[in-house]
């Protein structure tokens, strides 16, 4: 049997299991964060830097307390750990088992990652670093000419041990990844036992659903190689087992925990306007966010200049359930001022003053997250909406 659910339900519980709109919770700022980590399952770090790094950004609009210090604290106190889920990651300690098929397949020859590898450097560093401790990329001597997109040798050995799983992130120093080997870095408690192929797909159905609300085969295999055609198939079995419901969005089959459905009686916040990253969990699969929200969302930054529409890293705007602007901007922290580049809204929305109100406060909010005092507004489309709300900046 397959159950209907209307778009503007398929969005709530979207939205409810993404906690994109933070609840009350009991527990210290930093439990807060773990807790939301744990929840998502994963945390995208990216190096772009226009504004407050998209890790940091993504945890704060779930935990208003957030600091800057909770991942690095929670690395140090080995609760969370970096990795690969479909990018670099932070993820729960408690999940570390699951990431041990990839690392596997990549250590046995059967899945490749970026670089080819040079065993003997390979096994030279691992001898280095077992005798010296943790060490960083630039701590190892290179002679060799790089391309200006290429990495240095060690680099490359260094990343090749870390996906296989030789060696872990013990730490981060002004952002550079710190190396140490895996025994070294892993508490005594882990289980480091490999789970079984279904193990393995089960994990990847659960911990989608739970973070996503809903959700379809092609969604939980994401860039995760030679996993569709299992997760097909486990999917199957646990609609079989009702430990699945089936729903149909737009004539679309998705997947849910029964569970998740209770979601649907809680209500949702559409006063408080969201300024999301780009590498948010909600929309990091574009096809699906076009799907469920038909929100067209594309980062320019990989585009050049010229044809560029909204800017170089332009951010999707959630108000009432619905993504209603992008706002391409840039922190300048020598002069403290948030710079607003373009502003543009989507078509068909009508502004109101709740929410240039409700945008103000949270625009307010986040410009103190990026430590800037001041905001300056460039342009906006349409271009008169720039002569409203630059009134309502001023007021």
């Amino acid at each position: 049997m397959i159950e209907k659910l209307s778009i503007s339900e398929a969005q709530k519980l979207v939205l409810l299991s993404q906690k994109v709109f933070p609840v009350k919770a009991k527990g210290t700022s930093l439990d807060k964060t773990l807790a939301t980590i744990e929840h998502l399952g994963y945390i995208q770090i990216d190096t772009i830097s226009a504004v407050q790094r998209a890790h940091h950004h993504t945890l704060w609009n779930r935990n208003p307390q957030y600091q800057l210090s909770h991942i690095d604290e929670l690395v140090e106190q080995k609760k969370v750990f970096e990795y690969w889920s479909h990018a670099a990651a932070y993820l729960p300690i408690k999940d570390y088992r699951y990431s041990l098929p990839r690392k596997k397949a990549i250590y046995c020859g059967d899945e490749k990652h970026w670089y080819e590898k040079d065993k003997k450097l390979m096994n030279a560093i691992l001898k280095r670093i077992d005798n010296e401790g943790a060490l960083m990329a630039k701590d190892f001597v290179h002679n060799e000419k790089v391309a200006e997109w290429g990495s240095k040798p060690a680099k490359r050995a260094l990343e090749n041990l870390f996906m296989q799983g030789e060696l872990m992130i013990s730490s981060r120093k002004n952002f550079h990844k710190v190396y140490d080997l895996t025994e070294r870095v892993l508490p005594n408690s882990i289980d480091t036992s490999v789970p079984t192929q279904k193990e393995y797909i089960r994990f990847l159905i659960t911990n989608y659903l739970k973070a996503n609300g809903i959700g379809q085969d092609s969604e939980i295999a994401y860039l995760l190689k030679n996993t569709k055609r299992l997760v097909t198939a486990e999917l199957k079995e646990m609609c079989s087992n009702n430990e699945l419901v089936k729903l149909s969005v737009n004539e679309q089959l998705y997947y849910a925990l029964p569970e998740s459905l209770q979601l649907l009686n809680k209500r949702i916040n559409r006063t408080q306007v969201k300024v999301l990253s780009p590498f948010d969990n909600l929309l990091i699969q574009r096809k699906r966010i076009k799907n469920l929200f038909g929100f067209d969302y594309q980062l320019e930054c990989y585009v050049p200049e010229a044809k560029r529409k909204y800017g170089y890293f332009a951010l999707p705007i959630l108000w009432n359930g619905k993504f209603v602007a992008r706002m391409d901007c840039k922190a300048e922290r020598k002069t403290a001022t948030f710079h607003i580049l373009h502003l543009a809204l989507e078509d068909g929305f009508k502004v109101n003053d709740a929410f240039n109100n409700a945008f103000l406060r949270e625009l307010n909010s986040f410009m103190v997250f990026n430590n800037c005092t001041t905001i300056q507004l460039h342009k906006t489309t349409p271009s008169h909406f720039k002569k409203v709300f630059q009134k309502t900046l001023t007021e």
